[in-house]
This record gives structure tokens, C-alpha cells and sequence, in this order.
């Protein structure tokens, strides 16, 4: 599956649009969680145990709209994006989301 945030994909001819896929997931921190963090922080620099979420995060939503696309029938993802919220205070939405799109070489 190629995944890209452009709208077009060098050396192939988008043959098909299938629609707009989506991969979200919604995670919070855990007590330990806030814990290492609020002790990283007094430190100062990069708070690797939030690092550590959010890439999570975005990789499970990622993977989830890459599934979603496979399920469409595409063999690429064209504009990708991510967007995240906070629904509540330690509670956070990612979100990964494009267009799924057939493709063949140019």
C-alpha cells in the first residue's frame, strides 16, 4: 500500500477515486503514565513517555486507515493526513485520514 500526502503519486496515474478512509483511535495517559511524565518534566527536554503515546497513537490510526483502504479494494492513499483532539482533559483523538485511490504505472 502506498501511502502519501500528496495529491498525486510520481510515476503512476490515479485510475480510480474510492473514497475518503479513516483510521481513529482515542487514548489516554495512565496514572504511571502522568507520573513519569511529571518527573521527566521537572528535567526538562524531551518527555519521552508522551513521545512514546503519541507515536503509538498515530500508528494505530495509521494502520486502521491503511486497513480501512485495503478493505475498499485500494492500492494507495493519496492527501493523507493526521489530526489529533483532546475530547477531555488526558484524553486524546488521532486521527489519520485521505483519499483511496486506484493506481497503475504511468
Amino acid at each position: 500500500m502506498i501511502v502519501a500526502t500528496t495529491n498525486d503519486l510520481a510515476g503512476y496515474v490515479v485510475t480510480k477515486h474510492l473514497g475518503v478512509v479513516r483510521g481513529i483511535t482515542v487514548r489516554s495517559r495512565s496514572a504511571l503514565g502522568n507520573l513519569g511524565g511529571a518527573i521527566q518534566s521537572i528535567f526538562g527536554g524531551n518527555l519521552s513517555i508522551y513521545t512514546e503515546l503519541a507515536e503509538r497513537a498515530r500508528q494505530e490510526a495509521y494502520d486502521l486507515m491503511v486497513a480501512h483502504a485495503q478493505e475498499m479494494g485500494a492500492d494507495a492513499v493519496i492527501a493523507m493526513y493526521y489530526d489529533a483532539n483532546e475530547i477531555m482533559e488526558g484524553v486524546t483523538e488521532v486521527l489519520a485520514y485521505g483519499t483511496a485511490v486506484k493506481i497503475q504505472r504511468a
